[in-house]
């Protein structure tokens, strides 16, 4: 084996270098296993695992620290965007029901209440950032990827950016990582895994975290009610929304109101009618669009990031019942400033120029033609392209869906309002249709993602929801 392995070695120095005499070299055993190391590994993976949860919203996967025995999970805000309810999965497989009770951009941060605890939970401690230093030793647990959950990995502290409250740390990250524990050798929390810095698609060694007495912040102002999951600014001097198809144009400046996280927004009103059904779009100009509606009461109907393609915002309801409506028009990410468009029309009276094609069929609820591409988002557990599309349901409605194209294997999927996955198609046996026919178990906003059955499928598609009786 031994000589096997230096012909080896002798060989690849000739092919790579083109040298006409071989060298050999003696074997170097490795360096012992740092016993000491190896057991604090251990130690902080036994001690912090069974309070690290996997999340599963309408957008993907993330993860989460139990900090409360009661079940409260602390994650990112931008894990379980736009939803209300997710799915959370502890280290002992058992699932729970998570209502997001409180959430804020800015920080990235995010709390969970889990319905039906009925025992104690394990949970994290939290450290105090004065007692963090660049070098000390860093450890993740997550599920990376959604696919690959409790890894643990390792690194070191590498940076403390005190001004942006965030650590440094080359500790792998990867998507799926995000909302879980960063931890220190005592297996306490000292930030919430938020984001990896990159030029490419692969990890680059450069992950980032919010600081532990920031997190601190957040959960005492979540518990104390300040920051909560459906906020309502106060209205300052609002636009008009004209529900005709005509397109108004805007700037959000730095000298506009802020909502909790600090992000700008204009807000419009328009009156409405008990079971209009209408839609709302828009579309920014280096500005990533966010909207969100309420009814006269300050109950939020519906908020929409990117359902209009890219990261255009659009929003499709029945109107629930007659009065004001108040829509606020953000920035997904805070301190943006830049120019957008916004138009509202009846869904009866779309114009041309309108993402849902026209059509005289009244059973169509949804129609669009669209395309899978490098304006699509991706899926973390396998990397696939998906486009999202909401529209308005009622409780005993039967619909069909359809998702049809010649371009790649359709893969289509069904969130309810609570964003449970009611139905999935793989597009088999066919490979260029993906349909399902349901009935509708509520009464609210449904969520359906156009996805490739294949990583790499993409192409253009035709989407159709059509209500059958």
């Amino acid at each position: 084996m031994k000589q096997g392995l230096i012909k080896f070695l002798a060989v690849s120095l000739i092919l790579c270098g083109g040298i006409s005499t071989i060298a050999t070299f003696p074997l170097v055993a490795p360096p012992p296993v740092n016993a000491q190391d190896e057991d604090t590994n251990i130690r902080v993976y036994k001690q912090a695992s069974p309070a690290v949860v996997s999340i599963q919203s309408r957008i993907g996967n993330g993860s989460g620290s139990i900090i409360d025995p009661k079940g409260l999970v602390l994650t990112n805000a931008h894990v379980v965007r736009g939803s209300t309810t997710v799915n959370v999965i502890l280290s002992d497989k058992r699932q729970f029901r998570g209502v997001v009770i409180a959430s804020s951009r800015n920080p990235d941060l995010a709390m969970i209440r889990l319905e039906g605890v009925t025992t104690n939970l394990p949970t994290i401690q939290i450290a105090s950032s004065s007692g963090i230093q660049v070098g000390q030793r860093a450890f993740a647990i997550g599920n990376p990827f959604g696919r690959f959950a409790g890894t643990l990995t390792t690194g070191i502290i590498s940076r403390i950016d005190s001004d942006r409250k965030l650590l440094q740390t080359d500790a792998a990250l990867n998507p799926g990582n995000s909302g879980g524990p960063l931890l220190n050798s005592r297996a306490e929390l000292v930030g919430v895994n938020t984001a990896i810095f990159t030029t490419s698609s692969v990890n680059s060694g450069i992950g980032l975290a919010i600081e532990a007495d920031t997190v601190k912040q957040f959960i005492a102002a979540a518990r104390q009610g300040t920051i909560a999951n459906n906020p309502t600014p106060a209205i300052a001097s609002p636009n008009v929304l004209n529900l005709d198809g005509n397109a108004i144009a805007s700037v959000l400046t730095a000298s506009d109101n802020t909502l909790p996280d600090g992000s700008y927004y204009k807000t419009y009103q328009f009156q409405g009618k008990a079971g209009q059904s209408l839609v709302i779009e828009m579309r920014g100009n280096g500005i990533d669009p966010y909207l969100v509606l309420f009814d006269a009461t300050g109950r939020k109907i519906a908020e929409d990031d990117d359902g209009g393609g890219g990261k255009n915002a659009r929003i499709a309801v029945t109107l629930p019942s007659t009065g004001k409506y108040t829509l606020y028009a953000n920035s997904y990410e805070v301190g943006q400033t830049g120019s957008f468009t916004i138009a509202g029309r009846l869904s009866n009276n779309f114009t041309s120029q309108s993402p849902i094609e026209s059509t005289d069929d009244r059973r169509i609820i949804l129609q669009k033609n669209g395309i899978l591409g490098t304006q699509s988002r991706v899926f973390a557990r396998d990397g696939s392209l998906f486009d999202a599309f909401s529209f308005n349901g009622r409780a005993g409605q039967v619909v069909q869906i359809e998702l049809v194209s010649s371009d790649f294997h359709p893969y289509l999927v069904l969130f309810a309002p609570d964003s449970r996955v009611l139905q999935e198609n793989n597009g088999l046996p066919s490979r260029k249709n993906a349909s399902m026919t349901l009935e509708l178990p509520f009464t609210g906003t449904y969520r359906t993602i156009v996805n490739a059955f294949d990583p790499n499928g993409k192409g253009a598609y035709k989407l159709i929801v059509k209500q059958v009786r």
